[in-house]
């Protein structure tokens, strides 16, 4: 069965800083592209980052670009976001997701609120 938990989401003031962890279980985790993608109130899921493994290549979106950047250990089957200068406009719940040549997995989310 696939899992995927986020863990790391926070209050936090804007300029700051958080990581969130992601472990993935279930599958082969070097096979499926890895990504972060978050929604918050009253709008649709945004894709923020995601490595590809063809190739290793790496997506950002605008929004973000600069300012998160994505990783993961292998070894250990997580992924992580590292969020740099939060923006108000940041709040959002954050969720994990893996896909291959099929389905999109995702996680349960966790929230992370900037304030001002």
């Amino acid at each position: 069965e696939v899992q995927l938990a986020e863990s790391g989401g926070s209050l936090v003031q804007a300029g700051g800083s958080l990581r969130l962890s992601c472990a993935a279980s279930g599958f082969t985790f070097g096979d499926y592209n890895i990504g972060w993608f978050r929604q918050a109130p009253g709008k649709v899921r945004e894709a923020l980052a995601c490595i590809r493994r063809s190739g290793e290549s790496t997506y950002y979106s605008d929004s973000v670009k600069g300012r998160f950047t994505i990783s993961e250990d292998n070894a250990k089957d997580m992924v992580y976001l590292q969020m740099n200068s939060l923006k108000l406009e940041d709040t959002a719940v954050y969720y994990c997701t893996a896909a291959n040549w099929g389905p999109v997995y995702w996680g349960q989310g966790t929230q992370v609120t900037v304030s001002s």
